[in-house]
C-alpha cells in the first residue's frame, strides 16, 4: 500500500523543524548573568559630637566631706556642675569644707567670664588649664599664682604676657601653645620657674634668644614657632635629664653644640626649619636611647654620619633639605628599620645601588664610580607617551573584540553546518520516498 503524498510532506517537514531546533538549542550559549562589581567598603561616617561646656577634670575622691560654698558660686559662674563636686573632681581632705585641686576649662562659650571673686575662691587649686577657651585674660589673684604647680593654656585666653606667666614660681610644668605672648625673651617667662621640669610655649610669637642658663632639673623643653635667634647655647647640653628638645621653626643659627651628646637621656630631638650649619656632631653617637630625630630644612654639610646606624632604638631619621654631601652610609636593613626616614633636598647626596635599591625612592640619586649623583636620565615627552597608551589601549580594545567575535564565530557556523546537512538529509529521505510512491 502507497502511503498518501500529503502524509509525506506532513511528516518530512515535523523531521525538519525538529532537527532545526535541537541544533540550534545545543549550538547556542546559555547567558549567564553577571553580577555587578561588589562596592569598595566605605568607612563609617565619623559622629558628630557634642560640644561639651566647661567642665573640670573629672577625678574620683572617697572624701565625704561638702565643698567650700565659695567655690560651688564660683562654678556655678562658670556654668560648671557644682553639686556633689567631690564625689566627681579631685578635691583636698581638709574639713568642714573640701576644696578643688584640679579645674579644666575646655571650649568655653562666649558668655563666661572670670571674676576676680571666682579666681579668688578658687585659690587652693594645684592644677588649671584652658582648652579652646578665647576668653578674655584677667589678673589672678596672688594665692592662687603662688599655689599653682601647672598651667595649661592651649587656644585660650585671647593673649598672654611675660610678666603674667612669670608670678606662677612654683611650676612644674607649663603648656603655653597657639597664644599670643608679649615678652621680649623667654628667660622673662621662665627665669624664676626654678621647680620646672617641662615647659612648652609654642606657636606664641615669642622674640629673643634662647636662654643662657635653664633649670637642670627640666626633663620636657618645646620652644619651637617662635621667633627665636641666635646660637644654640652650650649651656642647654648640661641638663642631665633632659628628654624631648624640640627648637624647630625658629631662626637659630650657627652649629649644633658639640656636647650634645652628653645629653644621654634624650629621646626626641626636632631642630628643623632654622638656618643651622657645619655638620652633625659626632657626639651624637652617644645618644643611645635616641627614637625620634628632626634635622630637616637647615645649612647643614658634610657627609652623614655612620653611627646613625649603631642607634638601635631610632625609628625617625629625618635629614632631608640639608646641604649633606657624599656616600650614603646606610645598608637596606638600617632603612627599612627606619619607620621614617628623609634624606630628599641633598643634591650632592647619593646611594650605592648595588647596596640600595631605587625602589626605596630615597629622593637622590644613585652614586656613580666615583663616589657622585649620576645625572637623572632625560625625561620622556608626555604626549608621546599618551599617544602610546592611547594606541596600547586601543590594541587592547582591538584585541578585546576579536577575542570576542573568536568566541562567538565558531557556534555559528556549526549551526550553518547543521542545518545544512539536515537540508541534504531529508533531500534525500524525501526523494526516495517520492520514488518509491510513484513506482
Amino acid at each position: 500500500m502507497r502511503p498518501p503524498l500529503p502524509f509525506l510532506f506532513l511528516l518530512l517537514i515535523l523531521l525538519t523543524t525538529a532537527t532545526i531546533t535541537t541544533v540550534t538549542s545545543s549550538g547556542t550559549t546559555k547567558p549567564t548573568k553577571t553580577l555587578p562589581p561588589a562596592s569598595a567598603p566605605t568607612s563609617s561616617p565619623t559622629p558628630r559630637t557634642r560640644t561639651p561646656t566647661p567642665t573640670p577634670t573629672p577625678v574620683a575622691s572617697s572624701h565625704p566631706s561638702p565643698l567650700d560654698p565659695k567655690q560651688i558660686r564660683a562654678l556655678q559662674s562658670l556654668n560648671i556642675p557644682s553639686k556633689n563636686a567631690c564625689s566627681l573632681y579631685k578635691c583636698d581632705s581638709s574639713k568642714p569644707f573640701s576644696h578643688l585641686l584640679s579645674l579644666r576649662l575646655s571650649n568655653c562659650s562666649d558668655d563666661i567670664s572670670l571674676s576676680s571673686t571666682a579666681l579668688k575662691s578658687l585659690s587652693t587649686l594645684q592644677n588649671l588649664s584652658f582648652f579652646n577657651c578665647p576668653i578674655a585674660p584677667i589678673h589672678f589673684p596672688n594665692d592662687l599664682s603662688l599655689s599653682l604647680l601647672s598651667f595649661s593654656c592651649i587656644h585660650s585666653l585671647h593673649h598672654l604676657s611675660g610678666v603674667f606667666l612669670s608670678r606662677f614660681v612654683n611650676l612644674t610644668d607649663l603648656t603655653v601653645t597657639n597664644v599670643p605672648v608679649n615678652a621680649s625673651g623667654l628667660y622673662v617667662i621662665i627665669g624664676n620657674m626654678h621647680k620646672l621640669r617641662s615647659v612648652t610655649i609654642s606657636n606664641a610669637n615669642v622674640t629673643g634668644y634662647i636662654p643662657k642658663h635653664l633649670h637642670s632639673n627640666l626633663t620636657h623643653v618645646d620652644f619651637s614657632g617662635n621667633q627665636l635667634k641666635g646660637k644654640i647655647p652650650t649651656s642647654i647640653t648640661l641638663l642631665e635629664n633632659l628628654q624631648h628638645l624640640n627648637l624647630s621653626s625658629n631662626g637659630l643659627n650657627g652649629e649644633i653644640p658639640s656636647s650634645v651628646g652628653d645629653l644621654i637621656a634624650l629621646k626626641n630631638v626636632s631642630l628643623a626649619s632654622n638656618s643651622l650649619s657645619g655638620s652633625v656632631p659626632e657626639s651624637m653617637a652617644s645618644l643611645t636611647d635616641m627614637v625620634h630625630l628632626d634635622l630637616s630644612s637647615n645649612q647643614l654639610n658634610g657627609t652623614i654620619p655612620r653611627f646613625f646606624s649603631d642607634l638601635k632604638r631610632l625609628r625617625y631619621l629625618n635629614l632631608q633639605n640639608n646641604n649633606f654631601h657624599g656616600v650614603l652610609p646606610f645598608n637596606a636593613s638600617i632603612v627599612e628599620k627606619l619607620q621614617v626616614f628623609k634624606v630628599g633636598g641633598n643634591t650632592n647626596l647619593c646611594y650605592n645601588h648595588t647596596v640600595l635599591s631605587s625602589k626605596l625612592k630615597l629622593g637622590i640619586a644613585p652614586c656613580d664610580k666615583h663616589g657622585l649623583p649620576m645625572s637623572p636620565p632625560p625625561a620622556k615627552d608626555n604626549s608621546s607617551d599618551d599617544s602610546e597608551n592611547d594606541s596600547s589601549d586601543d590594541d587592547d580594545s582591538d584585541d578585546d573584540s576579536s577575542q570576542k567575535e573568536h568566541h562567538h564565530g565558531p557556534n555559528k557556523v556549526v549551526l550553518g553546518l547543521a542545518i545544512g546537512l539536515s537540508s541534504i538529509v531529508f533531500l534525500i529521505v524525501f526523494v526516495v520516498l517520492l520514488s518509491k510512491w510513484c513506482g
